[in-house]
């Protein structure tokens, strides 16, 4: 199973919320690069880049970060946040993000979010499945939708999704762990996902009880920034001395 770190963005920042609330922002480090550079050092491969005030004004924001990151390190970077136009895509792409993550744009204008899986390829294009009380949420979830979540990932890996980052939004940055019960619903109801883990990752154990429901990969943000789970133990996880 992938270990993909988390940095959130607001003002060039790293940053954490919990349940996706603004009000709630805890600046972690003034310099996201330290914070890759970190990753990288420990054997870390992936990055999981968010960029939030992209996601409250509803277009690219933070690219220079994105800019920063992949050309500092060799992290391979997903980046979301406020895509919403082909001209936020050829940005985010040329700014060296190796997939994007589309959320709101999935359920507000499926047609743009079809065109870039067919533009760019299914191996470019993560599907974000928010939810809340496995309900759709979109707009930097501000807004619950009335679209479920089994039914919505099934009608997009039709039309050619492999990869889908799902948060419950009830457990993210609350340190209590996660939606054990809503992964394996989703991994036994849909076939052949690349199911990817994330919100209230909160100890380092519950790792490989997501990697033998099948999840393809964990995104850890709070964890790391509140010392729960060290960055020692994960370089050991990637390298297979843990077990």
């Amino acid at each position: 199973m992938r270990i993909i770190p988390a940095i959130d963005i607001i003002d060039g920042k790293c940053v954490r919320l919990s349940k996706g609330d603004y009000d709630t922002k805890k600046i972690y480090n003034e310099n996201p690069l330290e914070v890759a550079k970190e990753f990288e050092a420990h054997g870390i491969q992936y990055l999981h880049l968010v960029d939030l005030d992209g996601a409250k004004s509803k277009h690219i924001v933070n690219h220079k970060v994105l800019e920063q990151i992949a050309s500092k390190t060799s992290l391979k970077i997903d980046f979301g946040g406020g895509l919403k136009t082909d001209e936020d895509l050829k940005i985010a792409f040329n700014s060296g993000a190796n997939q994007i993550t589309g959320g709101s744009i999935a359920v507000k204008n499926a047609d743009i979010f079809k065109s870039w899986l067919s533009k760019f390829g299914k191996d470019k294009i993560i599907l974000g499945a928010d939810a809340q009380n496995e309900k759709i949420a979109v707009s930097g979830w501000l807004e619950e939708s009335d679209k479920e979540l089994i039914p919505f990932v099934k009608k997009y890996q039709k039309e050619g999704i492999s990869y889908v980052i799902c948060t419950d939004i009830s457990k993210d940055g609350m340190l209590e762990g996660p939606s054990f019960d809503l992964y394996k619903k989703m991994l036994t109801e849909i076939n052949d996902i690349k199911l990817i883990a994330s919100g209230g990752i909160s100890t380092f154990d519950e790792l490989p009880k997501l990697a033998e429901l099948g999840c393809e990969g964990t995104i850890i943000g709070k964890a790391i920034y509140e010392n729960r789970i060290s960055l020692k133990q994960l370089e050991n996880y990637i390298s297979g001395t843990q077990f």
